[in-house]
């Protein structure tokens, strides 16, 4: 008889291992559930998980989809790290995105290099302003950061229909609630002349490297664990529980702001009302799914951006409703969390016990 044995210490092969099973699992289980639906189940999953892969020319759609993915979990993950859970990276996403948007309008009809780079330092420092609100109200008030920081995220959400259906909406737009479009010195420069590859592909994995080296190799790295690990021993050690929260929430947000003002200033080129596509809730499943390493979160992204690439290839050829993306996304989070149990459980026979 089969049985669930804990093991003597945690799997380090089963860490690594059981986001896979978990993706093989979310794929067997969409099969079922599409085929149960009146789908081409097999085609459904192929189309969303294999196709954005199999085919070269959706590989610039894979980079831009997960470029900001990457860049939003890496700020997740160091905050994870630290046990301080930042959920409302959606609001600071889209705060970085005002912010860097109101400079591209204050500086409408002017050229110059240092434009593009302005808008990136203030949508940083916006997403960096919405999380100071929960890091706050952490640390001097101790509420909880995870209700703060979501709650946010529809006040930002209402922020922005409130800018873009009034101040800021472009006369000439046709009565569209948009701003005006940015021009060439506000927008991301492309890596190929006609290619969807922009500069902020290249940037999100220069940021995961310096994540990488930040949390390994340094002692800010080391006082992040610590305080995750064993706030105790944190404290006897000379490291600041507040000093880490505030750390860790500016910079998710500041990275979520970033990310935020890449696309802004990239795939849409102006502020829309769509703009709030969910990448800050998706980026959490990617933070997990890449085990909080900075390279494993480079490798979450882009399964989870195939799942965006592939969903809108299989609304064309499968006939799958928009939904299916986000039902792929909750699979994968369940899947995952549930092979979770492999990493400190294994499966063994049980022995008759002799009478």
């Amino acid at each position: 008889m089969l049985e669930w044995r804990r093991r003597r210490e945690p799997s380090t092969a089963m860490l690594w291992l059981s986001p896979l099973i978990a993706i093989a699992l979310t794929m067997l289980l969409g099969m079922i559930v599409f085929t149960a639906m009146g789908y081409d189940g097999f085609h459904a999953v192929e189309s969303i998980f294999l196709t954005p892969f199999l085919e070269p020319q959706r590989w610039a759609d894979l980079g831009v989809k997960a470029a900001p993915l990457v860049m939003i979990a890496l700020g997740l993950a160091i905050g994870f790290r630290a046990n301080v859970w930042n959920i409302g990276a959606e609001g600071q996403y889209i705060m970085g995105a005002i912010a860097g948007t109101g400079v591209a309008l204050a500086t409408h009809g002017m050229t110059g290099w240092w434009i593009l780079p302005a808008m990136a330092l203030a949508g940083i420092l916006g997403g960096m302003a919405w999380a100071a609100v929960p890091a706050f109200l952490r640390v001097r008030l101790q509420v909880s950061e995870i209700l703060t920081s979501l709650m946010l995220t529809y006040v930002a959400v209402q922020g922005l229909y409130y800018l873009v259906r009034g101040p800021w909406k472009d006369p000439d737009g046709f009565n569209f609630p948009q701003t005006k479009m940015f021009s060439a010195d506000q927008t991301l420069p492309a890596m190929m002349e006609g290619s969807l590859v922009h500069l902020g592909i290249p940037a999100a994995l220069l940021i995961a490297v310096v994540a990488w080296l930040l949390m390994e190799k340094t002692t800010a790295g080391y006082a992040v664990k610590v305080v995750g690990l064993a706030p105790a021993a944190a404290r006897h050690g000379g490291f600041s529980a507040d000093k880490v929260t505030w750390a860790t929430l500016l910079a998710s947000g500041g990275l979520a702001g970033l990310a935020g003002l890449f696309e802004a200033a990239g795939p849409f080129g102006q502020l829309t009302p769509q703009f709030p596509v969910g990448y800050g809730f998706t980026a959490i499943i990617v933070a997990f799914l890449g085990r909080l390493n900075p390279l494993g979160i480079v490798f979450g992204g882009v399964v989870l951006a195939a799942t965006y690439v592939g969903g809108e290839i299989a609304q064309t050829t499968v006939r799958l409703p928009q939904a299916a993306t986000g039902m792929f996304q909750a699979l994968l989070l369940f899947m995952l969390l549930a092979t979770d149990v492999l990493v400190k459980y294994r499966v063994a026979w049980r022995s008759k016990a002799l009478p």
